[in-house]
């Protein structure tokens, strides 16, 4: 079996890493089903978005999401908003998803 994502370490990426088949990433998602690939100018990332009763939970979820990324040394795009975090992942140094950011997206929902 399998390690579950949200127990990977990310690894250190740089240009030329691979990135995820689309193969890799149909498998990967269904451990974290609640991520949507999507295209921004021309980048496959991984979004979701987590909504909250209020302005002050939002943002305490958003200082976890900040704390993880720190932790892993991968970043994601981070949207606060009143009620609502939007947290997208992708690897800069590829433009587009590498296995660090499924892994960044499972341990982002052990947050909650």
């Amino acid at each position: 079996m399998t390690e579950q994502l949200s127990t990977q370490k990310c690894e250190a990426c740089q240009a030329g890493a691979p990135a995820v088949t689309d193969e890799e990433l149909a498998v990967l998602l269904k451990e974290i089903p609640d991520w949507t690939p999507i295209v921004k100018d021309n980048v496959m990332m991984l979004e979701r978005v987590y909504t909250f009763k209020n302005y002050k939970l939002a943002w305490a979820f958003a200082n976890k999401v900040s704390e993880l990324a720190e932790e892993e040394f991968h970043h994601p795009g981070t949207l606060l908003e009143w009620g609502k975090v939007t947290v997208t992942w992708w690897t800069h140094a590829i433009s587009g998803l590498h296995k660090n950011d499924l892994i960044c997206a499972a341990k982002t929902d052990k947050l909650l």
